[in-house]
This record gives C-alpha cells, structure tokens and sequence, in this order.
C-alpha cells in the first residue's frame, strides 16, 4: 500500500514539476517526510528525503526534456551555459545539506520564493528592448499565441546566478527551478514555455551531479525511488503536454500559485 502512494506522489511530482518546471522535488521531498513522520514509511531524515528526490528527479528532468524537445522549446545552449554555474552549485548544496541548520533560512527562503512570485506579475518581455544593448547573447522565440519574442543575457551574470540557483536546489533538494524559471523570465526575458523547458533540462543535468553526492553520502533510499520513479516519468510527460496547450500568461499564473505554496511551506517548515 505504501509503496502505490508513492507512485501517485511521483505522478504528481512529475506532473506538477513539468508544467512549471520546478523538477518535482517539492512534492516529493515534503511528502516523504509526511509519510515517514505518520508511519506510513519508515524513519525518513530530512537529508534521505533530500537524496531520494534528486535521484528521482532526474528521471522527471529526463521525460519532461524529451517531450519539450519534440516541440522545439528546449534552449539547449542556454541551458548548458547555466549548468556551468549551477552544477558546481548543485555539488556545495548537497555538501552543505548535512552540515547546516535549515530551520530560520528555510523562513527566509520561503519570504523570498512569495515576494518573487508577485515580481513575476510586473515582468514584461517588451521591456527587452531597452536592455538588448546589454545582452551579449540574444534569442528569439515564436509563443503559442503567434508572437516573436526577443530575449537573451550576459553570459557571466547567467553563470553566477545558475550557480546560486543550483546551490539552493541542493540544499533543499527542489530541483533549483523554483529560482531558475523566474530568473530566466524576469532578469533575462525567457518566453514562460521556454524558460519552462530549458529548467526541465538544467534540472536533469543538475539532478544527475547533485545526486551523485547523496550517494555517496548514503542518503538514498532505493526502495522509495524505484516506487517513485514509474509515476514521475508519466507524470513528466502529463505536464508537458498540459503546458505546451497552455497560453504563455497562464503558465506565469500557475508558477506563481505553486511558488507561494512552496513559500509558505518553507515558512511552515521553519515554524514546526
């Protein structure tokens, strides 16, 4: 019984993660917890949860970045220039996942994850404009809705700030999507479907370092993975066919909806 409501959690993960390419791991990592602290599983420690959710998202990285590729929304050598900054990230956030209380940075954290979610809603890809002058790399894009959308960024501002979103996604073990989508959209214009479908990417690329270092540390728990991983991999591709039907402003409506439930978790969480 418990191991079938993990394969509906990692449904879910998988699904939710997807859609607003969060990876998953914020679902996953508190409902281990849940279902340890109720009995439902045995004995789960906060750093067990943490290493078994980046092992799993990498199969939610995987399915979301191979149905995001069959549409083309997938920005690869953005993607693979973020992952200079966030895998090393990714690495020193596992390390420090077992050395550091969480308690007061997870409130702060959670502030933070809120207060974007309504930066979100003053972002405006028309602003490019005045800012093409400072991007060394820009892109274009054709949205759901017909419109050419221009973006682009520094590439040494985009590594330094891949490299703190990967740090947090270690230490917490969410994938580092939940920093990584805004980013992408606010600071360097990123069309919602494609900031989406790129993290998807990063986080798999991410997932696959990070993950490494639980490992080795012995945090996983392979039984609950291979529970979790069959329904994160269908729930990645239900996601992504939900999001590439979506229209741009609804896919910015619902990451901020799940970016202010993760907030308030964090701030739960630094309460409990």
């Amino acid at each position: 019984m418990e191991y079938m409501l993990l394969v509906i959690v990692g449904f879910l993960a998988g699904t939710i993660g997807s859609l607003v390419g969060l990876g998953g791991g914020v679902i996953v990592v508190p409902s281990l917890l849940f279902l340890g602290a109720t009995h439902w599983l045995p004995h789960v420690t906060p750093q067990l949860a943490v290493g078994t959710s980046l092992v799993v998202i990498i199969f939610n990285g995987l399915s979301s970045t191979l149905s995001y590729m069959k549409e083309k929304m997938v920005d690869y050598q953005s993607g693979l220039l973020f992952f200079i900054g966030s895998g090393p990230g990714a690495i020193i956030g596992a390390w420090m996942n077992n050395k550091l209380s969480l308690e007061h940075f997870s409130l702060y954290f959670g502030l933070f994850l809120i207060a974007v979610s309504f930066f979100l809603s003053f972002s405006k890809n028309s602003s490019v404009r005045s800012q093409r002058k400072t991007f060394k790399i820009t892109r274009t894009y054709i949205t759901n809705e017909g419109e050419t959308v221009t973006y682009g960024y520094n590439p040494i501002v985009a590594i330094v700030i891949s490299f703190i979103v990967g740090f947090f996604g270690g230490i917490f073990g969410i994938g580092g999507g939940s920093l990584m989508v805004p980013a992408m959209m606010i600071l360097f214009f990123f069309p919602p479907h494609v900031a989406v479908a790129t993290s998807m990417f990063m986080i798999f690329l991410s997932s696959l370092v990070s993950s490494l270092t639980h490992i080795f540390m012995g945090n996983v728990q392979w039984l609950f993975a291979l529970a979790l991983i069959p329904g994160v991999w269908f729930g990645a591709k239900t996601g992504a066919f939900i999001n590439k039907r979506l229209r741009s402003k609804t896919v910015v409506i619902v990451l901020r909806l799940v970016l202010v439930l993760l907030g308030i978790r964090l701030i739960y969480e630094s309460f409990s």
